[in-house]
């Protein structure tokens, strides 16, 4: 496996027009020009696979959208309509760049349940967990700078690094996760990694949580290197068995930069997530956040405010889990009923203990894209694995979410993917 990993660009990306698409007419070449780190940027392949499950018909087992079942939209209501009859204008008003007060001071608390110490003043409310992604590319990475990632990954940090021009090193690992030896090998590199960004709970794409052991391991081997840890969690409230370990920035809090998002607990519509950095770091990611957007909306960090206020979540989340659960068992049931030893299609996986996936190892001569166009003529969409690693492997390997689809809908499309596997044989 290579130790970094970098994508081949154009030799002059910043001089090819731009095709002219407009009213269908061939026209004179455009006269603007993209510019490197623009012309490195591809787009989803989650979101180019979702425009297949649109078709009628088509079984989904691809995205990895929250339930709209699950979202409370009674409580959202009911906030809406309080914030805008008790504090109509301010809602509507520009607001702070770093976000609702209150809200930041909800979130430091619920941290601290979570053996974090953190000010309010730390917090920065985001649009998402993603645009902390983002701002971790513009105020901590450089053009070639290194950033290491555990194999698989998450497809849309590698995007939003990859705006930031990085270059990637794959961290090796075992089922524990990254191994902290190869961690340690890369702060001791001529050029050091910048970062290493983690998705301690349950993360997308392979449903992975990272024990207590090789949490506290991973730390120690970051702070030994000095490589700096980008600890996100969307999934963290989402356990089925067992509460996760403590987070990472635990063991160091002034070497992590740590990100978390109401999309998947409340409702991704909002568009609400928030970022805590040390507090010498966070008025960069403050500035770069005025460069980008000014502030989150006001409106909804004051509706989102009043939900969490309301105490609402200690009844929220235990049904989301259970619902999840469901939805997890009734996907392990049907991958042992159609994949499993008896199947003779040579697939592997591990049950989640929480978040919203499955991640499945194809026998070695199959690929997933290739799987995949089976699949579709069959009525089911899936996520191949390929795109969630950075280093161009992963080809045998795709991704099944569960939580957006009936047990028989789950059911039906993993016995259409053995079909085509068998096809594939």
């Amino acid at each position: 496996m290579p130790e970094t990993v970098t994508q081949d660009l154009p030799a002059n990306p910043t001089t090819a027009p731009l095709p002219d698409q407009s009213l269908g007419r061939r026209a004179a070449a455009s006269p603007w020009r993209v510019s490197r780190r623009s012309a490195r940027a591809n787009p989803s392949a989650i979101r180019e696979i979702l425009k297949l499950a649109d078709q009628p018909g088509m079984i989904s087992l691809a995205g990895g959208l929250p339930s709209p079942l699950s979202f409370p939209l009674d409580a959202i209501r009911a906030a809406t309509a309080r914030v805008l009859a008790e504090t109509p204008h301010e809602a509507l008003q520009y607001a702070p760049s770093e976000g609702f007060a209150p809200l930041r001071g909800w979130v430091a608390e619920h941290l601290a349940g979570h053996g974090m110490d953190v000010d309010p003043a730390q917090v920065l409310v985001t649009a998402g967990s993603q645009q902390g992604l983002d701002l971790v590319g513009k105020v901590v990475l450089d053009p070639g700078s290194t950033v290491a990632v555990e194999t698989p990954t998450y497809l849309g940090a590698l995007q939003a690094f990859t705006l930031a021009d990085a270059r990637f090193a794959a961290l090796d690992g075992d089922v524990d996760g990254p191994s902290p030896a190869a961690l340690r090998r890369l702060g001791e590199a001529a050029d050091p990694a910048r970062c290493v960004y983690l998705l301690p709970n349950f993360q997308n794409p392979s449903g992975r949580c990272i024990p207590a052991e090789r949490r506290a391991a991973l730390a120690a081997a970051a702070r030994e290197a000095r490589v700096p840890i980008v600890e996100d969690n969307p999934y963290g409230e989402l356990w089925y068995d067992r509460a996760p370990p403590r987070p990472l920035a635990t063991h160091w809090p002034a070497g992590t930069v740590y990100l978390g998002s109401f999309s998947k607990v409340l409702a991704p519509g909002l568009r609400l997530g928030y970022l805590v950095a040390p507090p010498d770091l966070l008025p960069k990611f403050v500035q770069a956040k005025q460069a980008s957007d000014l502030h989150t909306p006001g409106l909804n960090q004051r509706i989102v405010s009043a939900v969490l206020q309301s105490g609402m979540l200690a009844e929220h989340l235990p049904a989301l889990r259970a619902r999840y659960r469901t939805g997890r068992d009734a996907m392990d049931a049907a991958l042992h009923a159609h994949l499993g030893a008896r199947s003779g299609l040579g697939c592997r996986w591990q049950a989640p203990s929480g978040g919203m996936f499955f991640w499945l190892e194809l026998p070695a001569h199959v690929d997933a894209g290739v799987l995949l166009a089976r699949a579709v003529a069959r009525g089911v969409a899936f996520v191949p694995g390929a795109a969630f690693h950075a280093d161009g492997s992963g080809a045998r390997t795709l991704r099944l979410s569960f939580v957006t689809v009936t047990a028989a809908q789950i059911d039906a499309g993993v016995g259409a993917i053995a079909d085509a596997l068998r096809e594939l044989a």
